[in-house]
């Protein structure tokens, strides 16, 4: 037989998840492969009636340690690397009595799971898979002669080309099998360092990886040209990855990560606290607010900027209801994504069929610990996830008059918004809702102009003679560096103002505010946003 074809006459069956696993091994033996099995997969399939031999029998020796040692023996890994047609590897075969292994199926120990159940230290380390990982490899990097598979979904694909090939599999699907399998135990292996990092404290491992399920192939990326997949890690953090699909079109990249952007910043609310709604376009929210209802929320969010919320992602904080899905769909909007939708809501939206509508099953917490990650040319950079939350920080008044009761509440709210606006990131607010963003330009007060000229036009919009600037609170996610800026917010109408501070120019900064009676609010953190 051509090399590009092998036959399999014997597998190799090991499997966590035992999910279809006899039916396919019941599929291999009608095809005439001799099934070799361990522990608990063995029992399955003898069980179910299946001729199969136990790889202790194979080997010569019983599972010790635990199950720890069971397949790190020659004569299973001899048979999976032995390169058919080898004279010197079919001597040492048949010197030492090893017979050929020609697939291995493998799915490892649920080390995630076993994480996201929240077991022990010891239980996690003895859900670490090392017998599964080393046959994997070995199968793989033996892909001219061995198939591996990792994954239940390709159970079948696998008996489709048997059955096509006489029993045969194609050197193709062996190669497609072993990357796909060495992606596998990298992705794990990933994962375990990861979980240990964490575990001792090791806050910048010298060697950091990161693996990921395909969830989705994408038809292109941020543009066309390019192509893209959405990858799910193993964090369990409720979100566009966790998210069902109810209806709609099939998710397009900017969408996922827009959907991802209104989400995590809608989680700033307390839906204990109260209803809100988020409006993001472009990765920059437009438009921003609380409620005592989601419908006042949306309604509150949509008047900040009505022209850039056409075709934009919307996120709520609490379950979807039949109001403000039907104030939603008034519009045209791309997704809305929330942790929850009420059947009258489900049903109203249905009438808009490319709409998406995506349940999360809860929010995310903004305090939870994590990781993000980003590429640069030869390399990436990781930072934990920016957690900090305006409710916990220090805040200092600097100027002689103290904010009102009712300045303190946007003041707060305002610098929650800019958190996750794209630096240099102003915010206007009023009455717990934004006024007027300004995002993404290289100086803070062009932001700053631009975030009252949205609140002018806003207030046009909404048939208002006066602007969304004039008795706001203003929100900048980093110190002003010099007092244009402030200047630039009072002038608007704004009346007080939260930041970081730090500045070399603070004193002059606060003395602008202090020159027209304004409030200032130093936080102390940062909120940088590239």
């Amino acid at each position: 037989m051509s090399q590009e074809f092998r036959r399999v006459h014997r597998a190799l069956i090991s499997v966590s998840d035992k999910t279809g696993v006899v039916e396919f091994a019941r599929a291999l033996s009608e095809l005439g492969v001799d099934l070799v099995s361990t522990g608990g997969t063995h029992a399955a399939l003898a069980g179910a009636g299946l001729k199969v031999a136990d790889v202790a029998d194979v080997t010569g020796f019983p599972e010790l340690m635990d199950g720890r040692v069971k397949t790190l023996h020659p004569k299973v890994h001899g048979g999976l690397l032995a390169i058919r047609e080898n004279p010197e590897h079919e001597a040492a075969m048949l010197a030492h009595g090893i017979e050929p292994i020609d697939l291995l199926v493998v799915n490892l120990y649920p080390f995630q799971a076993t994480i996201d159940a929240g077991a022990d230290f010891d239980a996690c380390v003895e859900n670490i898979d090392i017998g599964g990982p080393a046959m994997i490899r070995a199968a793989s990097k033996n892909f001219n002669d061995v198939a591996v598979v990792v994954s239940v979904e390709d159970y079948a694909p696998l008996l489709d080309e048997l059955r096509a090939n006489a029993g045969a599999t194609t050197l193709a699907l062996r190669q497609r099998l072993a990357q796909k399998a060495f992606a596998r135990t990298g992705a794990y292996d990933a994962a375990i360092s990861n979980w240990l990092a964490e575990q001792i404290g090791v806050e910048a491992p010298q060697w950091r990886a990161f693996g990921g399920r395909r969830l989705q192939s994408l038809r292109y990326g941020e543009n066309p040209h390019q192509q893209a997949a959405f990858y799910a890690t193993g964090e369990r953090r409720c979100g566009v990855a966790s998210a069902r699909q109810i209806q709609g079109k099939e998710l397009s990249y900017n969408n996922i990560g827009d959907t991802d952007a209104a989400f995590e910043l809608v989680a700033e609310f307390d839906p204990a606290r109260t209803a809100a709604a988020v409006i993001v376009k472009h990765s920059n929210p437009c438009g921003v607010a609380e409620g005592a209802s989601l419908l006042d929320a949306y309604r509150l969010a949509l008047r900040c900027d009505p022209v850039s919320a056409f075709g934009g992602i919307v996120a709520l904080n609490r379950p979807l209801d039949a109001e403000a899905a039907r104030e939603i769909a008034a519009i045209f909007t791309e997704v809305i994504v929330a942790p929850d939708a009420s059947p009258e809501a489900i049903e109203i939206l249905a009438a808009k069929k490319n709409l998406r509508l995506l349940l999360t099953g809860g929010v995310p917490d903004p305090r939870a610990p994590g990781l993000s990650f980003r590429p640069v040319a030869g390399g990436f950079l990781v930072q934990t996830r920016d957690g900090a939350v305006v409710d916990d920080m220090e805040l200092k008044v600097v100027t002689r008059r103290a904010p009102s009761d009712g300045e303190w509440r946007d003041l707060l709210f305002a610098f929650r918004v800019a958190k996750h606006v794209k630096s240099n990131a102003i915010v206007f607010a009023r009455g717990g809702a934004t006024s007027g963003i300004g995002a993404g330009q290289m100086s803070r007060v062009d932001s700053t102009r631009i975030a009252a000229l949205k609140a002018q036009e806003a207030a046009a919009a909404a048939g208002l003679k006066e602007s969304l600037a004039s008795g706001s609170v203003v929100a900048s996610d980093a110190f002003f560096p010099f007092a244009d800026g402030v200047e630039t917010a009072l002038a608007a109408g704004a009346t007080a103002l939260i930041q970081p501070g730090g500045s070399l120019r603070d004193a002059e900064v606060v003395a602008a505010a202090d020159a027209v009676g304004a409030a200032m609010v130093f936080t102390g953190y940062r909120h940088f946003r590239h």
